[in-house]
């Protein structure tokens, strides 16, 4: 479950402005209950301003009024505008600057030592790049083969992380795919009698 950025903030703010249980408001900052127990004595955090959940997005005031009427009930933070925002997907070439280009063998080479199981085809798509360039780093045989040295994609800027992720999760996917499939033939196939 999700916690509160500054927990005992928040935990401070609903001991002081709602009826909510010490189970409920420990269990929604990730706190101990004897804890919010202390808050609310004035033990622990005196010195700790309360952040109002309601005006941060965490909370709504509709979700802590049903959890004050049933104190049965689990607090849940409310879904925010940047959960729901998807970014959006590249269509078409990636454009990549000129300085940047001159980098890309560098990616190859990353890629091929580091992420075996992506495909050339794969690794055209992430760094936007040909497959004779990639088959090229893979021989040894691109023309600036003796500079090469391996470097992350994602720290130069060529692909993101998630982008980089999510191609070889697909890369290991297949692959999976693939052996079950070459199990299952082979399992199929007749044995010798001997």
């Amino acid at each position: 479950m999700a916690r509160p950025l500054m927990p005992k903030a928040t935990a401070v703010w609903l001991v002081e402005n709602t009826s909510l249980t010490f189970e409920q408001i420990a269990e929604f900052c990730g706190l101990h209950p004897l804890e919010v127990k202390a808050i609310a004595d004035g033990e622990v955090a005196t010195g700790i301003r309360g952040l109002d959940p309601i005006g941060a997005g965490i909370l709504t005031r509709e979700e802590i009024e049903r959890c004050q009427k049933d104190p049965n009930a689990r607090l849940e933070m409310a879904r925010t505008i940047a959960d729901q925002i998807k970014v959006p997907r590249r269509k078409g070439p990636r454009y990549t600057p000129l300085v940047k280009r001159q980098e890309r063998p560098d990616a190859i080479a990353w890629l091929l030592r580091h992420h075996p199981e992506l495909s050339d085809k794969q690794i055209c798509k992430l760094l936007g790049t040909t497959k004779a360039t990639v088959q090229a780093v893979r021989e040894r045989t691109h023309w600036k083969s003796a500079e090469i040295r391996p470097r992350d994609p994602v720290l130069l800027g060529l692909c993101s992380q998630s982008e980089l992720d999510e191609a070889v999760a697909q890369a290991r996917a297949e692959k999976e795919k693939a052996e079950k499939r070459t199990e299952g033939t082979a399992s199929l196939a007749p044995q010798d009698q001997g």
